[in-house]
């Protein structure tokens, strides 16, 4: 029962010796047995001591602080923005488009003006067709010929859809040029001015066969 006792004080002493020193990083405790046969321990360092290892101290860090909500939270965006009106001008609904090389001019209004970061979208056939833009201005190129179908949309700066306008049918034909030129025949002025009137298929001039009087 000594035995056990002498240990309990010898790890009581070791404990409160530990707390008092605890607060310096850099603290170091030493050991050794007393003329009565204890061991004791301290900080100081004497002759037949030993130095005892102690384990790093165990401090609680600060929690990191977290970032506020102002900085965290991202853009939400506010009410959908309404246009009154959205058309498409040209081409006109179910019109026909004559062009060799399948070129044709898209242009469209709203009311009211186009918003701050607010773009137009132009669907050809259901699918985008070209980058979202600023313009109301949209050249095709290269249009198969047959029967399309337009929409614009005008789309806000989070990718929602303000304004749709409905399918609106055009029909693309691609005349060749032999048929272009029976179509509207050439003229004397057109050769070399018109794609269907080259210079080489223009007729000679016909001579006159009258001789100035000498």
């Amino acid at each position: 029962m000594s035995v056990n006792l002498k240990t309990t004080w010898l790890q009581c002493a070791l404990v409160a010796l530990l707390m008092l020193i605890g607060h310096s990083a850099a603290a170091e405790v030493y050991t050794y047995i007393d003329a009565e046969g204890n061991r004791v321990f301290t900080d100081q360092p004497r002759r037949n001591a030993k130095k005892v290892d102690v384990a790093p101290s165990n401090q609680i860090k600060a929690a990191p602080k977290k970032p506020s909500q102002a900085s965290s939270a991202k853009t939400r965006p506010g009410p959908l923005f309404r246009y009154q009106l959205l058309r498409i001008l040209a081409p006109e609904p179910d019109s026909t488009i004559r062009d060799i090389q399948g070129n044709l001019i898209v242009t469209v209004t709203n009311d009211p003006e186009l918003q701050p970061g607010h773009t137009y979208r132009l669907l050809l056939d259901s699918k985008m067709y070209g980058e979202a833009t600023r313009s109301p201005v949209f050249p095709l190129t290269n249009i198969d010929r047959g029967t399309h179908q337009l929409s614009v949309e005008i789309v806000d700066e989070f990718g929602r859809v303000a304004e749709r306008t409905p399918n609106q049918p055009f029909h693309m034909m691609r005349i060749s040029l032999a048929q272009k030129r029976l179509a509207q025949p050439c003229k004397t002025d057109d050769y070399g001015v018109r794609p269907e009137c080259p210079i080489k298929d223009k007729p000679p001039e016909e001579k006159s066969s009258f001789l100035p009087f000498l």
